[in-house]
């Protein structure tokens, strides 16, 4: 007995250490990430490069706009955003997908037992009275009978076919990390816009209102004038309509600041209202960042999780050719059972039987389907290399427009900041002049609404500025170094 438990043991060594070795050279390419010239990357910004790239420089760059209130909301939207919530939860399947496929490499065990009671008689007619006790001398009797059965199955991997699945599997995870990464920038870069544009329309509110005053004033002044015989009611139409234009845009603005507020509420996984109560008193507009770390453009292709994501995914379809090459190939399995019957539950394990067995198997025509999959996997493949290139190219399209649009933010700021000064000036002389009577209405309305197309357009001006900014971090991969979940940087 022990020597044939000895062979049985050897056996199983042996088949076992051939179907590893066999394993060890696996179908398909080997994944090996594009070089940056097969992507057709610069080595430089067109605008030349920056300081180099650093995490902590991007990690949370918000709060070098020095605003508490938009530092606060970020917090708030990265802990309940449902769209980082949700993202969140495809990482976790991911995550058991892996798992799943690794415990491919392992035996599948199974085991079962019965055990019951069985009844039998027996007479000439097979007749029982109403006892149930055969009729005419027959026998009956009752017998116990039980079982136990354990089977066990194990999938040879010969040519790689589960180390393929299990290497896309761990692709498919480290992308599915990125993707929560980019749901994370996508929501910051959101928010920030909404919070600007909010503070853009409240800069605008007060601007209108305090027009609202002066031009009040210059219609009454209109009005005086008119009954002292000094001007034709010309002045006053024209004062009243220019203060009813003003009137009217005051609405808008109100309207465009309500919107702003209700979506930085569901950004933060609230319901609008009550939720951004506090930000309905005014406050000025962030100021921006004078200097930005650039680097050059692969350190942009190292920090964008977009990017990172497709690389990933590309790697995961190069890993399923080999799974659809492997399944070219034949296929073995080993399966083996051991279990015991009695009729008497003390005996049950006097006798004990099982064995092992294995099995090769092998497709010998299928009409082309197999060879199809490896060519509709290859396809496949080289559509996510395309995709990856396009992320690549459309990363440094993102760095160029962001550094491009700050550049004009800047230069407009400083044409406004003069313009606003010249036409305040201008708007102050023109009003004394017209209440002196030096000058006609046109001249003074002119003026106003010069005066109030320049502050508008200096607070617009200095939005653009932090939108801006808060683009160009966006198109350098800022706001995800910290990441609870960030992507192991081994996970390649």
């Amino acid at each position: 007995m022990t020597e044939c438990k000895e062979k049985v043991r050897y056996r199983f060594a042996w088949i076992s250490g051939s179907a590893l070795m066999l394993s060890a050279c696996a179908a398909g390419p080997n994944y090996r990430a594009p070089q940056t010239a097969a992507l057709g990357v610069p080595a430089a910004y067109s605008q030349g490069n920056g300081p180099a790239l650093e995490d902590a420089d991007l990690a949370q760059w918000w709060t070098r706009l020095n605003d508490p209130a938009l530092s606060g909301l970020i917090d708030s939207a990265i802990a309940n955003n449902l769209d980082i919530v949700q993202a969140q939860a495809r990482l976790r399947q991911a995550r058991e997908s892996l798992r799943q496929a690794n415990a491919s490499f392992l035996p599948q065990v199974s085991g079962s037992g019965t055990g019951g009671r069985n009844y039998s008689s027996q007479d000439a007619g097979g007749r029982l009275d109403s006892s149930g006790n055969p009729i005419g001398g027959g026998s009956s009797n009752w017998s116990s009978s039980y079982s136990i059965r354990a089977n066990a199955s194990w999938q040879a991997d010969l040519f790689g076919e589960l180390a393929r699945t299990s290497e896309a599997a761990r692709a498919d995870l480290a992308a599915s990390g990125y993707d929560l990464a980019n749901v994370r920038l996508t929501i910051i870069s959101e928010l920030v816009t909404n919070y600007v544009q909010a503070r853009l329309a409240q800069e605008q509110l007060r601007v209108a209102q305090e027009t609202q005053k002066v031009q009040q004033d210059n219609y009454n002044i209109a009005g005086w004038r008119l009954q002292a015989g000094l001007v034709s009611s010309l002045d006053e139409q024209q004062a009243k309509a220019q203060l009813a234009q003003t009137n009217a845009t005051i609405p808008q603005l109100e309207a465009s600041l309500r919107g702003s507020l209700n979506r930085i509420a569901v950004l933060t996984g609230q319901a609008p209202g009550d939720a951004t109560r506090a930000l309905e008193t005014p406050a000025p507009i962030p100021t921006a960042s004078t200097q930005i770390a650039t680097g050059i453009p692969a350190d942009t292709l190292r920090q964008r999780p977009d990017v990172r994501s497709a690389e990933r995914a590309l790697a995961a379809a190069t890993a399923r050719i080999g799974v659809a090459q492997a399944q070219l190939y034949p296929s073995l399995g080993i399966s083996g059972n051991i279990g015991t019957t009695s009729n008497s539950f003390k005996d049950l394990f006097s006798l004990i039987t099982g064995g092992i067995f294995a099995n090769v198997a092998q497709t010998i025509f299928d009409g082309g389907r197999l060879a199809s999959q490896v060519r509709s996997q290859k396809a496949a493949t080289d559509a996510a290399f395309a995709a990856y290139k396009q992320s690549v190219l459309t990363a440094l399209e993102d760095v160029e427009n962001a550094m491009a649009s700050l550049d004009s933010a800047r230069r407009r700021k400083v044409e406004f900041a003069t313009a606003y000064e010249a036409s305040n000036n201008a708007a102050i002389m023109a009003r004394s002049q017209y209440q002196a009577g030096l000058t006609d209405f046109q001249t003074l309305s002119t003026s106003e609404t010069t005066l109030l197309n320049a502050r508008n357009s200096l607070a617009s001006a200095q939005s653009d500025e932090v939108l801006a900014v808060a683009q160009l971090y966006d198109a350098l991969g800022g706001g995800w170094q910290t990441m609870d979940n960030r992507p192991a940087e081994g996970s390649k």
